[in-house]
């Protein structure tokens, strides 16, 4: 392999800079992956161009790992967008009302909410929002508190779900690195051990029960609940409140039920592991292309049962839930481009020894206890300037791998690094598209979700940083235990320092 030394890291620098400074994935990978292949070609743009389609998008596609990622996040599609039009978790939710009688309780049931809607993150603040703003309302809990437990429950729970569109594609990105590496690992494993190393997410879902039964709120935060408790205003005067982007219309003749929600999800379950229990998973590992057949069959199934539940209660017509099903595969196409845009620069890095010529470089400089952390810290600002965790994961994983590889870094710790970083940067930015639907759907003015969301964020990630520096030592999925508690002797110091607590 020719060595290109400096020249090697530019598509990667390239596809960072664009994005940050243009705030477009997608442009940032091509551009970074076209300027590769130039390279890669004797700095010939024309056969830049005309190589880079032929050698990499189409092998790309053509991948049969590749294509099968591809025809399961379009039956994910299908399915997301059947059940978060079938009305199933209003029903859920309203049933459910007359259990809620104060703060506490309301804030629970709303995390509680976003944990069941893990199938989605953006529909869980477009479904979730609406349900709970008349009770928050009612028991005199913030927009601007309701926005953040909608913000924490969204793509905090999503990123630990392994057979979701966010699991998916994030598998699809650690095997090509595998491949890359020479690793016998199942990427689903892969997926799983590293789990209990995302600090971030794990975290924030732990903070938000925390704060509700503490009482404890600190900064900003604090100031929009006394507000709330002292006037009843729920915003704060001249804010603007985001009304929801959309609600779901039923008809009066509709009878929806809480089954149109769980028999679809029963299905996917069943499938999964029905067809993959004789196998012996999960004790034993499995296959990624049999994990993906399962997956694609109980999609499929689930999304068939919902679309037939739907025309029966008389909430769509066969038409009309067909057309939502086939809107919900094409809403996956720009997860799809994303997806071939990082496979295309992955295999670019790898033609121009991107890793390799990292690794030098961090090779008695960079020691490998610090790889976790360095990797979180980065992926957060990449994110946070982006507003997009699936192009900081498509960025930064090809990278990470590798140095966590060649320095002796734990690997599971650096996966779930650049996961946390990316959900981190993403959680905070004002331009994510999930921190924009929670305050929409909250009706909670924007910059003021912002202002009391990003506190919370930044001690959620100092404990995180904690536990990334313990973890580059020890390597132990034990090391959650201390991060965790670690960030609840921050909720506690904080809400001394700069609140108090509320009941």
């Amino acid at each position: 392999m020719e060595n290109f030394g400096f020249l090697s890291i530019l598509p990667p620098l390239i596809a960072v800079l664009i994005a940050i400074r243009y705030r477009n994935v997608i442009i940032a990978l091509f551009l970074g992956t076209f300027v590769g292949v130039t390279i890669l070609h004797g700095w010939n743009p024309i056969e830049g161009i005309s190589y880079l389609i032929k050698d990499y998008f189409f092998v790309q596609v053509a991948d049969s790992f590749n294509a099968s990622v591809i025809v399961l996040l379009s039956f994910v599609g299908g399915f997301v967008a059947l059940i978060t039009k079938s009305g199933g978790a209003a029903v859920l939710a309203q049933k459910s009302a007359h259990l809620v009688h104060n703060r506490r309780q309301v804030q629970v049931a709303a995390w509680l909410g976003g944990l069941s809607i893990f199938f989605s993150d953006l529909a869980n603040a477009l479904l979730l929002g609406p349900i709970f703003q008349p009770m928050t309302d009612r028991l005199k809990v913030s927009r601007e508190k309701l926005a953040w437990i909608l913000d924490s429950t969204s793509s905090p729970v999503c990123i630990l779900v392994p057979f979701i569109g966010w699991g998916i594609y994030v598998m699809g990105l650690i095997q090509k690195q595998f491949e890359i590496l020479g690793i016998q690992e199942s990427e689903w494993g892969a997926f799983i051990k590293a789990i209990p190393f995302q600090f971030y997410p794990l975290g924030v879902l732990l903070m938000v029960p925390l704060v509700a039964f503490l009482g404890v709120e600190f900064s900003a935060m604090y100031k929009a609940e006394r507000r709330t408790l002292d006037t009843g205003e729920t915003f704060w005067p001249g804010s603007v409140p985001m009304r929801p982007s959309e609600t779901i219309e039923i008809s009066s003749e509709a009878t929806p039920s809480g089954w149109i929600i769980g028999l679809p999800l029963l299905i996917l379950f069943v499938c999964f592991f029905g067809l993959l229990a004789p196998l012996g998973f999960p004790f034993t590992q499995v296959s990624g292309s049999m994990i993906r057949m399962a997956l694609s069959v109980g999609y499929f199934l689930g999304a068939m049962a919902c679309l037939l539940m739907m025309v029966k209660s008389r909430i769509k017509t066969l038409g009309e839930a067909s057309k939502i099903y086939g809107s919900g595969m094409k809403d996956m196409f720009y997860i799809l481009v994303v997806l071939v845009l990082a496979w295309s620069l992955s295999s670019v890095c790898k033609n121009m020894g991107t890793a390799s010529y990292i690794v030098n470089l961090a090779q008695g400089t960079i020691p490998g206890w610090s790889v976790p952390l360095i990797i979180f810290l980065t992926g957060g600002c990449i994110s946070f300037a982006t507003g997009s965790s699936w192009g900081t994961f498509a960025i930064l994983l090809p990278i990470a791998m590798p140095m966590a590889h060649s320095l002796g870094a734990p690997m599971y710790a650096s996966i779930a690094a650049v996961l946390s970083g990316g959900l981190f940067g993403d959680h905070c930015s004002p331009i994510s598209d999930t921190t924009i639907l929670s305050s929409t759907g909250a009706s909670c003015d924007h910059v003021d979700h912002v202002k009391t969301q990003l506190p919370y964020a930044l001690t959620v990630a100092l404990a995180s940083s904690l536990g990334y520096v313990v973890a580059g030592f020890v390597g132990s999925p034990l090391v959650l235990f201390l991060a965790l508690g670690f960030l609840v002797l921050l909720v506690l110091l904080f809400g001394r320092l700069w609140g108090q607590k509320l009941v």
